[in-house]
């Protein structure tokens, strides 16, 4: 059976169990508290499906204690509107990038770190262990929240003109990337020139020479048909920046404890399934690409690229010193 064929029947179960789960729930309880979930996904997607599965289990659970909606497509707002708005309490829960949140909690910056993560396997046993509760702490102090740690994929490098194995390959390249200086500090350091741009208009500046190369993760590069005009993909895996399936703490300190621990339980169990998915939805997007003639590049040795950060590096941490605990946890695991 193929990938694909996979893919389609691990979303076709998900979604069984949701269906069978929300007829079990029953009618809510007189005082039950009816919570709005923030997504900006489409609702077929593995977040999608990991947040129903979430809301679900949470209201089977608690006897209808607890029940929702999850509104998919952004349809509340922007991303970073809605973390404020779950901060407040006015949105009650949402599943969110934690680069956006470092303006407001700096212990998320530290996983927008080029290549601080050596690998997805790695972030999963980090962030579900001591660097994930912390993170979670720093949090907590503004008002979220977590309980589940969601996968976003690794973000790779990919080119028009050559592979990419080592830092001295980027030399030289225009490199678009995301409009902070994290990103334009990593592709400085390797001797590119860093050409932050609205993702939307990657594709044609890609195809006219504008910039040479760009970085996401397989799915992006493979919806976005960028692989069309980029037919080199470096698995360099530099930024693997985790997602939050995240709980407003003024919705959080309304309920008893017993349904706080359900929904601590739900939010793992949804991570579990959510990162599931996402790595089905990788693979098909591999194979995608690969069938439409991209070079596909493992880099055997990452240490090199790791080294050519310490500028980034000592730069983020004379800014933000108290975070060299934190830093050196995820930076130094095995």
């Amino acid at each position: 059976m193929s990938i694909t064929s996979n893919f389609k029947r691990l979303a076709l179960c998900s979604a069984l169990a949701l269906t069978f789960a929300a007829g079990a729930i029953g009618t809510p309880t007189a005082d039950a508290k009816e919570i709005r979930g923030w997504n900006i996904h489409v609702e077929d997607y593995p977040v999608s499906i990991g947040m129903e599965s979430f809301l679900k289990e949470v209201a089977e659970k608690t006897e209808g204690r607890i029940t929702g909606k999850v509104f998919h497509n952004g349809v509340l707002g922007s991303q970073p509107d809605a973390i404020e708005q779950v901060r407040l309490g006015a949105i009650d829960f949402g599943e969110f990038s934690l680069g956006p949140m470092g303006q407001v909690i700096p212990e998320t910056n530290v996983v927008s770190l080029p290549f601080i993560f050596k690998s997805i396997p790695q972030m999963y046993r980090l962030m579900d262990g001591e660097a994930g509760a912390k993170i979670a702490e720093g949090m907590e102090k503004k008002g979220l929240i977590a309980v589940g740690w969601y996968d976003a994929g690794a973000r790779s490098f990919y080119t028009s003109k050559r592979a990419i194995n080592t830092p001295d390959d980027v030399t030289g390249l225009k490199v678009r990337v995301m409009n902070n200086d994290l990103f334009v500090g990593m592709i400085e350091a390797m001797g590119g020139n860093a050409t932050p741009m609205a993702f939307g208009e990657v594709f044609q500046s890609l195809k006219t020479g504008v910039v040479d190369g760009a970085e996401n993760n397989p799915p992006s590069y493979e919806s976005t048909n960028h692989f069309e005009v980029a037919k080199f993909y470096s698995l360099s895996e530099h930024l693997i920046i985790p997602e939050c399936l995240c709980i407003s703490k003024r919705t959080w300190d309304t309920w008893s404890a017993e349904d706080q621990e359900i929904v601590r339980a739900a939010g793992k169990a949804s991570a579990d399934l959510q990162r599931e998915l996402w790595q089905a939805r990788e693979m098909k997007s591999m194979e995608k690409v690969q069938a439409g003639g991209t070079t596909v590049n493992k880099i055997a040795d990452k240490a090199p690229f790791q080294e050519a950060m310490a500028p980034v590096y000592e730069k983020f941490l004379a800014d933000n010193p108290d975070l060299t605990d934190l830093v050196n946890l995820i930076r130094n695991a095995d």
